[in-house]
């Protein structure tokens, strides 16, 4: 039987526990053990040991269960759930010990995202839902009611590679700083989409992005109230490489200004 509502509880558990040990690895951690991916794009031992347990734990939670994981701990699956981690989103934020990073993990049971979690570590804030509206450390959270873009402050990433695309994306944030209250980069997708759910920011868009860093923050703002759609528009958020997610107000004018700046 598929129970959500045990799957969430145990799994909130199991992600705090990975939590507690990543925390314990900062205060102690070795940067002569990071290693190199391919151009910007680093690993640390805490990445792999974090999702060795995440993969252990999740596999005891939902037996027969498969994985689609960063750090290939675990192979892909086309089980019928299917979770989907980061064990540690923000990895160049916690190499050099700075605030956002975050682990997120999302649950697609059927080919439908069926549960999100995303744990910001250093505000100890675990954002959650499991279709049943959106919470933070259990308290309900929603996104902005900001009138429209003129009024809202936007968040965004910058690729680690994909430079093809980057003029256009810079095209995008000086509009944005034109017509806004203002654009921040954390470094830590998942937590962009977190504080879009919660209302802190009023959109997020980015490119050059894998499913593992966005597939439970972007669970967690659509159950927030947040519009999630690709840069056309269109559904493909999740596997296709961008994504946007804003408050119904700044939805609009921010996805005329993708249109219009990235194609």
């Amino acid at each position: 039987m598929f129970d959500i509502e045990r799957i969430e509880k145990q799994t909130i558990d199991l992600v705090r526990e990975v939590g507690r040990f990543i925390k314990e690895q900062r205060a102690q951690f070795d940067t002569s053990k990071i290693e190199h991916k391919g151009l910007h794009d680093y690993v640390s031992y805490v990445d792999k040991g974090s999702e060795r347990q995440l993969v252990d734990g999740l596999s005891r939670i939902l037996p027969g269960s498969g994985f689609i994981v960063e750090e290939n701990t675990a192979g892909h699956s086309t089980e019928d759930d299917i979770w989907i981690i980061d064990p540690l989103d923000g990895t160049t934020n916690f190499l050099h010990n700075v605030y956002p990073f975050a682990i997120s993990v999302a649950l697609q049971h059927k080919g439908e995202l069926a549960l999100g979690i995303v744990y910001e570590l250093g505000r100890d804030e675990l954002f959650h839902s499991a279709g049943n509206g959106a919470f933070c450390n259990g308290k309900p959270i929603s996104a902005s009611a900001a009138p429209d873009l003129e009024q809202s402050l936007i968040v965004t990433g910058f690729p680690i590679s994909k430079y093809g695309r980057l003029d256009g994306h810079v095209a995008t944030v000086k509009e944005i700083v034109l017509h806004s209250q203002g654009i921040r980069r954390t470094g830590s997708a998942a937590s962009d989409l977190a504080y879009v759910a919660c209302g802190r920011f009023d959109g997020y868009f980015e490119y050059g992005l894998n499913p593992w860093d966005v597939a439970a923050g972007a669970f967690i703002a659509q159950q927030a109230g947040a519009i999630v759609r690709d840069y056309r528009g269109g559904t493909d958020y999740l596997f296709g490489g961008e994504i946007l997610a804003a408050s119904k107000n700044v939805y609009p004018r921010l996805l005329e200004i993708l249109k219009k700046e990235m194609f």
